[in-house]
């Protein structure tokens, strides 16, 4: 065993001192000892029952016959540092998570692990260690929050981006300010990660696609009573997994990731999966490129409008069959790789053999799709000669093409104050720069000024561009991840207040109309400014991190 290099043998007897004073008996130390990675915290509602999720996990691991031993890691509520310094750090804690995990798992050297996360960047984070330590690893998420409901009202379910569009209709004068408390009081009602196909259930539902969690990890709501089962039951397959010796890599392989893509498209998920995705990725030595994601959704269809791109939430994809059964709708027209091993010791085919569409207004059989295209695109053109992304299934069909002339701000704060100002106009195309990477720095996510533009109602007209992020909340034409970004000179740094941007999603384009010489023009002397944080964790960040193209990962 693995564990052995710290518990076996005469010359051990210190190390194995130590781990009675933990309380573990001979018999716990002479077992397989499972790390048990546990996100649970106090702030992030996604994870604030995690230690209720951890706890079944030990006893499916003890009743298996092994010893679990639970870590922490940290996690970031995106919701909550949205809009201020906080969400600078937020991309960045995926490296740190990694790490960590990392660092805990060669000081300790465990047999096996099991994964528990739930939002957004830990997600990411956990499969990227888990790719990186290539010891037996299953995974099981916190599960989705259900919907929101608005008091004695039977009409449209809520969630988090309701409440940040809310915002917006409020700043316009639709709603009054005890109507925005009525809706701050329904639109989370129980833990569990938001509610929509947002970020957090994005990661959720594509760590089962890639075979790295049992069936239902993506779409068992939080509060039921399945998560629990579900929690113990992998806590069983961790040890079949081990006895097996099936590691991640196993798993992850290249073929497991055009699933992921596929699955990514038919769904609709967060376009933060085009920075994740490949982040994993790299740590599993596969390569993918984002530009991958057009390839595979030209033959793939949306299957979900799921919020933020319809009404159905992921509980409703729950009822209909989960993961399993947009898989399953996939493979009637040969879209996936159905031969790969997955963690429940079974082919992702035996898997999907057992699932059943229930409600094909929610997953949409394959015949009749919402589109016969995947939900993301990736645009380029010279505003964005590495790429750009948009989730297109959330974008509503007349912005698919728009022209329109640049509204240029430099950072959040400032088009929140302008978009609330009411000083954004029918028809313009919202430019946020120097939010990437290494010019935010940290890449922010940008919900509060794409609700903004929801809630006054000008997501039909509007267009917004960024070098940083959107929310996996966000509808309306919002185009993130412009690499190269600002800082480094791309050509987003030099577009002026009023320049004609062309839009084209169908075709995949993304081009500012200015004569090239007048661009040379600009270009000349310019120097990319300090980025606001160069101290501590986010300036070492800066230094290290590459493009969002890349998935946003360090430096080799």
């Amino acid at each position: 065993m693995r564990s052995d290099q710290m518990k076996s043998g005469d010359g051990r007897a210190p190390h194995r001192a130590l781990m009675k004073a933990l309380g573990l008996t001979d018999r716990e130390i002479a077992a397989p000892m499972i790390g048990v990675v546990n996100s649970a915290n106090g702030i992030i509602p996604g994870h604030v029952h995690l230690q209720r999720i951890v706890d079944a996990v030990k006893a499916g691991i003890r009743m298996a016959g092994g010893t679990p031993i639970e870590f922490p890691v940290i996690g970031v509520c995106d919701g909550i540092a949205m809009g201020h310094k906080g969400m600078k750090y937020s991309l960045a804690s995926r490296e740190l998570i990694a790490d960590s995990i990392e660092i805990m798992v060669t000081a300790h050297p465990f047999d096996a692990l099991v994964m528990v996360p739930n939002c957004d960047k830990i997600v990411p984070g956990m499969l990227m260690a888990a790719a990186r330590l290539n010891i037996p690893t299953i995974f099981v998420s916190g599960g989705p929050m259900l919907a929101g409901h608005l008091p004695g009202c039977q009409g449209k379910a809520l969630d988090l981006n309701t409440m940040f569009e809310m915002v917006g209709a409020h700043a316009a004068g639709k709603i009054s300010s005890e109507q925005l408390h009525t809706y701050e009081d329904a639109v989370c009602p129980t833990c569990g990660s938001c509610s929509g196909m947002f970020t957090a259930n994005s990661m959720n539902c594509l760590t089962e696609a890639l075979g790295m969690a049992l069936p239902g990890n993506g779409t068992i709501p939080a509060v039921y009573s399945q998560r629990d089962r579900l929690a113990k039951e992998t806590g069983y397959a961790v040890m079949e997994l081990l006895e097996k010796n099936i590691r991640p890599l196993d798993i992850m392989s290249e073929a497991a990731f055009e699933n992921a893509l596929t699955v990514d498209m038919a769904l609709g998920c967060s376009t933060n999966s085009m920075l994740h995705l490949p982040a994993i990725a790299h740590e599993a030595h596969v390569k993918l490129d984002i530009t991958m994601a057009n390839q595979v959704s030209s033959h793939t269809p949306n299957l979900c409008h799921l919020a933020p791109a319809g009404f159905h939430h992921v509980e409703d994809l729950y009822n209909a069959g989960g993961v399993m059964a947009i898989m399953s709708e996939l493979t009637k027209k040969n879209l996936l790789h159905t031969d790969l091993i997955t963690v429940s010791g079974k082919t992702m085919g035996e898997q999907i053999a057992q699932a059943v569409n229930s409600d094909p207004e929610v997953i949409r059989p394959i015949d009749h799709p919402y589109s016969s295209t995947g939900g993301i695109a990736v645009l380029k053109g010279n505003l964005a000669m590495d790429g750009a992304v948009v989730k297109r299934s959330a974008v509503a069909p007349e912005m698919l093409r728009h022209q329109g002339p640049a509204r240029v701000f430099e950072s959040e704060e400032t088009v929140s104050e302008a978009i609330l100002g009411g000083k954004i106009k029918r028809g313009d195309v919202v430019v946020i720069r120097y939010e990437g990477p290494k010019g935010g720095p940290g890449m922010r996510e940008m919900l509060g000024p794409t609700s903004a533009i929801a809630g006054m109602g000008l997501d039909k007209d509007v267009a917004l561009i960024t070098d940083g992020r959107f929310s996996g909340a966000t509808r309306g034409a919002s185009i993130g991840h412009v690499s190269p970004e600002a800082a480094l000179g791309g050509l987003i740094a030099f577009v002026r207040e009023g320049d004609l941007i062309d839009i084209d999603i169908e075709k995949g384009t993304l081009n500012l109309l200015v004569d090239e010489s007048e661009i040379a023009r600009r270009k000349v002397g310019w120097k990319a400014p300090e980025p606001p944080i160069s101290t501590g964790y986010l300036g070492r960040y800066a230094r290290m991190v590459t493009s969002a193209a890349t998935g946003a990962v360090f430096a080799d």
